[in-house]
């Protein structure tokens, strides 16, 4: 009969790789970096905002028999939106997607400017759909493609911003009104204004500015020289066709995402399948679109209660995605002017720049547009001190070594009591080895005599697993920290690290890089790099000062934990793998000083 001790210690082990091996297989490693980070771009160019109307009741009725005019016209709202969805077949022009260059030459556009930003607003229909980060490229070589978020229609995939304002008896804007402007240039310091006459009457003026990163505010008016009153609800929407190649992972969010009704919302691509548009009724807050690192998101006038919508449909040989509001209606009189204002975040979901925006524009939870996930008390510490520590070195890795001491620091009192335990269980080997060869044969009385040892030494053997339990929770945080903090892509270490965010990139198949070769995809799981390797001697070394199992299976499985280790974590991103090496560097010089301080040999 195993005794309840031994019993504890094998419930640790079993815990430990289960709890390791399941988050493997539940939250795999991002794959080898290389591949193109390119969004997947979309939008349906006639998708009517979706969220319910306000205000004046002529506003909310759409006939049915007014589906063709609403595909041709732009965007109308209806009653109940699903019977105005386009579900048409797709046309010859949508069989035919230019490229992007192409479509840009289309029509005139107001250039987009700034260190962050370059791009163009389309004057036919006034939307924002070509923006690239200028700051940001595909892959680590310099020389590669810009980030592009944003596409214009007529592409492939086009991904845009709308603006505008629906009404009934009243001619508005649409998808193929061709604006006015102020100026062919968009810059910080240089907003534009975009102007149109409905020839009845009512001048539109849509007035667009950028701040010194990537936030644009859009201020709507209308101008009524007309001899009756009308009434406008302005909405906007971000959209996009296509479903995007997604990494699929469960500790990360892809697809629509807000924060409404003072909570997060997110919705996956597929969830639209069975649960259909999601709706709400908000005052505050945001939402849009999410990638990894990309955002695209509509902030409504945070002191107006809004109706929202996150819709998905088919469109031609693609499902479309749109994310849209819609604010209560205004009612513009003779000789008067109604003024709505609301913004547009399209860019990089950089920590500190989203909590800026929080206060400044009173964002409502908006640095919720990161996924820090469960473990997100530990997550966003992390990246704090992480992102202070890089501002004092210059160098992520280094803040993760430092982070790395002050974790060791802060759980010292726990891991001491710990070490203190497998330092006693290390000394008392050669007596467990005495009562194995006296008690061999008999399991029973072996594990007896073993059980009042410990109890006269005051032992417990399951206290060694200590350390690496306290550790899962910490090792699951910096991983998502590293994992969906755009501040980790692309930064480097020393010497062959070029990536944090990456694993490491150099294998035992290419000699650590001195064959030059692609590895085929079915050696990938064995070809570990460097710092794998650096971790599983340093957890093999660590090993070794802990005390040997006296049961055989339980002897294997301590031998072979490094050597498992070593190839569950190679895949991972370089950063955590640095991380473990590390700690456990620490852990052997902690664990040593105790064990020549109580006397215990080391082997």
């Amino acid at each position: 009969m195993i005794p309840d001790q031994q019993k504890n210690l094998l419930l640790a082990i079993a815990a430990s790789l289960v709890i390791v091996v399941g988050f493997n297989i539940i939250f795999p490693p991002p794959p080898v970096p290389g591949e193109v980070e390119k969004s997947e771009q979309a939008a349906d160019p006639k998708v009517a905002p979706s969220a319910g109307s306000q205000g004046d009741n002529k506003i909310a009725q759409q006939e049915t028999s007014n589906k063709a005019k609403f595909l041709d016209d732009g965007p109308k709202l209806g009653s109940d939106v699903s019977d105005v969805m386009p579900k048409a077949a797709p046309t010859s022009a949508e069989n035919t997607a230019m490229s992007r260059g192409a479509a840009l030459k289309k029509g005139p556009r107001v250039q987009i400017t700034s260190s962050r930003l370059s791009g163009s607003i389309n004057l036919t229909g006034g939307r924002i759909d070509d923006l690239v980060l200028r700051n940001y490229r595909e892959t680590l070589d310099p020389t590669s493609d810009e980030i592009v978020l944003l596409l214009p229609v007529g592409s492939d995939r086009p991904y845009y911003a709308e603006f505008g304002w629906l009404g009934n008896g009243v001619k508005t804007p649409n998808s193929k009104t061709v604006w006015q402007t102020s100026s062919s240039k968009l810059s910080p310091d240089k907003p534009v204004t975009l102007s149109w006459n409905n020839g009845q009457g009512m001048v539109f003026e849509r007035e667009i500015s950028l701040d010194k990163d990537y936030v644009f505010e859009i201020i709507q008016r209308v101008r009524n020289v007309t001899k009756n009153s009308y009434s406008l609800a302005p909405y906007g929407l971000v959209s996009r066709t296509g479903t995007p190649s997604i990494l699929g992972f469960y500790i990360l969010h892809e697809g629509l995402i807000g924060v409404l009704e003072g909570a997060l919302q997110e919705v996956d691509y597929d969830d639209f399948e069975e649960s259909g548009p999601k709706r709400f009724e908000t005052t505050g807050g945001w939402l849009g679109i999410t990638d990894k690192y990309w955002l695209a998101a509509l902030i409504p006038d945070q002191e107006k209660m809004v109706k929202t919508s996150f819709v998905s449909h088919t469109r031609g040989n693609h499902q479309a995605y749109q994310a849209d509001f819609l604010s209560p209606a205004l009612t513009v009189n003779p000789g008067g002017t109604i003024e709505t204002r609301s913004h547009f975040f399209a860019g990089a979901k950089e920590k500190k720049l989203l909590d800026s925006y929080n206060k400044s524009l009173n964002i409502d939870k908006f640095d919720l547009a990161i996924d820090f996930g469960w473990f997100w008390f530990f997550t966003k510490p992390f990246a704090e001190a992480l992102s202070y520590f890089n501002g004092m070195f210059g160098n992520y890795g280094i803040a993760i070594l430092i982070l790395t001491v002050i974790i060791k620091l802060i759980f010292f009192p726990l891991a001491n009591k710990s070490y203190r335990a497998m330092s006693k269980m290390k000394a008392l080997q050669p007596k467990m080895e005495e009562l194995k060869e006296r008690f061999g044969e008999d399991r029973q009385r072996m594990n007896t005599e073993l059980m009042n040892l410990y109890k006269t030494e005051k032992v417990n053997p399951a206290a060694g697993c200590f350390p690496i339990i306290i550790q899962i929770p910490v090792f699951f945080a910096l991983y998502k920290v590293l994992f969906v903090s755009i501040e980790m892509r692309h930064a480097p270490f020393f010497g062959w690290i070029h990536d944090l965010s990456a694993p490491d990139p150099l294998g035992i198949f290419t000699a650590f890089g001195l064959i030059p070769w692609d590895v085929p995809e079915t050696l990938a799981l064995v070809n570990i790099g460097i710092w794998p390797i650096i971790m599983g001697a340093t957890m093999f070394l660590q090993q070794k000062l802990n005390p040997t199992p006296t049961d055989p299976i339980q002897a294997k499985i301590f031998m072979f934990m490094p050597f498992i280790f070593t190839f569950i974590l190679a895949p991972f991103p370089a950063g955590l793998v640095i991380y473990w090496a590390w700690n456990n560097i620490l852990s052997i010089a902690q664990q040593w000083v105790i064990m020549r301080r109580m006397g215990v040999k080391i082997s």
